[in-house]
């Protein structure tokens, strides 16, 4: 067998063998992922990691570390404690859709979603070329990664912590 062929075969080995491996629950790959090691530590402590490793499926709009970071002073702290673990249940199930929401799935325009914390909206808008999500304090996160396929759902990476608030206008 020439070099080639070779080459060729163990590509086609590992494309197949690579396609055969489960990527993994959304808790998985973002614990494997350093970008979103507060957001780790939130699920822990809010004890949805069981949750988000179940069947969902689920879209999770997941912040990154300088997203928390950008919170006022000692926000992820007192969250953080074991008494404000309602709170902050509350704050990560805003981040979480029942659905495998792919962004090719999001119509254009803007649209109002339900997250798992039933009484609260978020307006997600798509243009041809951006997400962004409007969250109940008014503000927008941009979704800077989307897509992230996970064996229970998908991941849409973003760069502001989704709280709470008034229903957003959409």
């Amino acid at each position: 067998m020439t070099f080639a062929k070779t080459l060729a075969a163990t590509c086609v080995a590992a494309a197949i063998s690579s396609s055969a491996v489960s990527a993994g629950t959304i808790v998985d790959i973002a614990a494997g992922d350093d970008r979103f090691s507060t957001l780790v530590a939130a699920v822990g402590a809010a004890g949805l990691v069981e949750t988000l490793q179940g069947p969902g499926p689920f879209t999770v709009y997941a912040p990154v570390n300088d997203a928390f970071a950008a919170l006022p002073e000692g926000t992820v702290e007192t969250l953080l404690k074991p008494e404000n673990k309602d709170q902050l249940t509350n704050v990560l199930l805003y981040h979480v859709d029942d659905r495998n929401l792919t962004a090719s799935q999001i119509p254009a325009g803007s649209n109002y979603f339900k997250p798992i914390l039933a009484s609260e909206r978020l307006c997600i808008t798509k243009s041809h070329s951006d997400v962004m999500i409007s969250d109940g304090t008014g503000e927008m996160a941009n979704v800077i990664i989307a897509d992230i396929k996970a064996d229970n759902g998908v991941i849409h990476v973003i760069d502001k912590v989704l709280l709470p608030g008034t229903r957003p206008s959409c």
